[in-house]
């Protein structure tokens, strides 16, 4: 069945440069946003709800902070979102080693 999920982008309720989630296997993000009942940012994705769970690797950084460019590491723009009314602007990107 095709769906859209929903991810949460906080690891242990902390905010980590890098981080790992589950999805169905060629899951397609559609937008990442901040959860307005939650507070919390997340990863909107279309899945296929019948292909194997795999995990995907992101990383997160806050509008100033270095982007680290590690070699043979290349990393996929993926979205920006605004949390404590913009104190905090963060992007994620996908990480594909």
């Amino acid at each position: 069945m095709i769906t859209i999920w929903k991810f949460e982008t906080l690891v242990g309720g902390e905010f980590k440069e890098k981080f790992t989630l589950k999805m169905p296997e060629y899951a397609k993000i559609l937008t990442i946003q901040r959860d307005e009942k939650t507070n919390i940012p997340c990863i909107w994705a279309e899945v296929n709800t019948d292909n194997e769970t795999v995990e995907r690797h992101f990383e997160l950084f806050g509008t100033g902070h270095e982007i680290h460019y590690d070699m043979g590491v290349d990393r996929q723009y993926l979205g920006t979102y605004q949390y404590q009314k913009g104190e905090f602007v963060g992007h994620i990107y996908e990480r594909h080693n």
